[in-house]
C-alpha cells in the first residue's frame, strides 16, 4: 500500500474522492436504540438530557465503533440543540421527534432565535467532541452534524413533524422575505453549531436535510438552497469536507450538488451509479442501503449490499452507509458483519486489484 493511501483516515479520503486502502462504512443512527449498551447507558429521560452530560454524549459516541468497527464516531447530539440552547422552545419527545411549545408564526418569532454562542449556551457539545476524540485519536475520526435551515425551520413552523409541511409552504409562498429572514438565521446556528464541533475536533461534518424531499426542484433552488450554500460557505475555511443528506431527494440531487458539500448522501431510492451521474464527477457520494433490509436474514443483507458496492462503482469517493438511519429492531450483530463485508468487497477509490 502507497504511504499516500495510508495517510489519513479512509473516511476522510473516501470524502475527499482520495485513494483509500478500503471502503469507509458508517451508519447514521449508530449510535442508538439498536444497542444493548446504549439503552443501559442512556436510561429513561429527555435525549437532551443525555446530550448535555457530555460524558455520557461521548460514551454513546463511541460505542458503535467499539462494537462494529465503524470508520467513523458521530457525536450524540441533534440538530434541534441550538434552537433549544437559546430557549426556542423546543423539546424531543420520545417516539414523536422534536416538538414545539409555540411554534414560529410571525416577524415576531425572530426576536425569539438570538445567535447561538456554542460555548456560552452549550459548552457540552465541545466537551462530548473533545472526550470522543481524546478516546479514538486520529484513526476514527469524528463526525459532527448539524439541521439544514430547511429542514430546522420546518420543525419549528409546524410544531412538530408534519405530513403535508402545509405550513412552511404557506410561509415560503406567503411571505417570502420573511422565510429568507428565517432559514438566514437558522443557517447562521447551524454554522456556529458545526464551527463548535470542528473546532473541538471533528474531521467530517454532515448537515442532515431530512425533508428537503418535500420541495420541487423549484422551491428547493428558491427556498433552501441559498441558505444551505450559507452555512457551507461559512465553515469552509476550517477545511473540513462536508456532506449533505436529505430523503426523497432524488429529483434535488443535482441542485444539492451546488450547495457546497463534498459529499452528496443518497437515500436507497435512488442507485448509487445514476446518483453519481447527477452529482458529478468533482462530488464523493454516500449511501445507500435501505435501513429496513437490515431487518431480514443477513444472506438478503449481504446481497443488496454488494449491489450497494456495485453500483458504487470503482471511481474514488464512496462512503458506504444507510439511505437513513438505522432502525430501532436492527440485529448489531448485522451491522457488524456489513462493516466486515464492506471492508472486504468494496472497491471505490480502493489501490490495488
Amino acid at each position: 500500500m502507497s504511504e499516500a493511501v495510508q495517510a489519513g483516515s479512509p473516511l476522510v479520503r473516501a470524502c475527499r474522492r482520495e485513494p483509500v486502502p478500503f471502503t469507509p462504512v458508517w451508519f447514521m443512527r449508530q449510535a442508538g436504540r439498536s444497542l444493548p449498551e446504549y439503552r443501559a447507558a442512556r436510561g429513561q429521560g429527555s435525549i437532551l438530557d443525555a446530550i448535555a452530560d457530555a460524558d455520557l454524549a461521548a460514551e454513546l459516541t463511541v460505542q458503535p465503533v467499539r462494537r462494529h468497527g465503524v470508520d467513523g464516531a458521530v457525536l450524540f447530539s441533534d440538530i434541534v440543540v441550538p434552537v433549544h440552547a437559546v430557549g426556542f422552545g423546543v423539546e424531543v419527545e420520545a417516539g414523536r421527534g422534536p416538538v414545539v411549545a409555540e411554534p414560529f408564526a410571525s416577524r415576531d418569532d425572530l426576536r425569539r432565535l438570538r445567535p447561538f454562542e456554542p460555548d456560552e449556551d452549550a459548552p457540552y457539545v465541545g466537551a462530548a467532541a473533545r472526550a470522543v476524540v481524546a478516546e479514538l485519536g486520529d484513526a476514527v475520526p469524528l463526525i459532527g452534524f448539524a439541521g439544514a435551515p430547511f429542514t430546522v425551520a420546518s420543525y419549528l413552523v409546524e410544531g412538530g413533524p408534519s405530513r403535508t409541511f402545509a405550513k412552511v409552504k404557506t410561509l415560503m409562498h406567503a411571505d417570502p422575505s420573511l422565510w429568507e429572514a428565517l432559514v438566514a438565521r437558522l443557517a447562521d446556528m447551524s454554522a456556529a453549531f458545526l464551527g463548535a464541533q470542528i473546532r473541538a475536533g471533528a474531521r467530517v461534518v454532515q448537515l442532515f436535510d431530512s425533508w428537503a424531499g418535500v420541495l420541487s426542484p423549484g422551491e428547493y433552488e428558491r427556498f433552501a438552497l441559498p441558505a444551505t450554500r450559507r452555512v457551507f460557505e461559512a465553515v469552509a475555511p476550517l477545511g473540513v469536507p462536508g456532506i449533505l443528506f436529505g430523503v426523497g431527494t432524488g429529483e434535488l440531487l443535482g441542485l444539492m450538488a451546488s450547495a457546497g458539500a463534498r459529499v452528496i448522501g443518497v437515500d436507497w431510492r435512488v442507485p448509487l451509479d445514476a446518483a453519481r451521474r447527477r452529482v458529478g464527477v468533482a462530488h464523493a457520494v454516500q449511501g445507500n442501503l435501505d435501513p429496513a433490509v437490515c431487518l431480514a436474514p443477513w444472506e438478503v443483507a449481504a446481497t443488496e449490499a454488494r449491489e450497494v458496492l456495485r453500483r458504487a462503482g470503482r471511481e474514488p469517493g464512496h462512503v458506504f452507509n444507510l439511505g437513513h438511519g438505522v432502525l430501532p429492531e436492527t440485529d448489531p450483530g448485522i451491522l457488524t458483519a456489513l462493516v466486515e463485508l464492506v471492508h472486504a468487497e468494496g472497491r471505490a477509490g480502493v489501490v490495488g486489484p
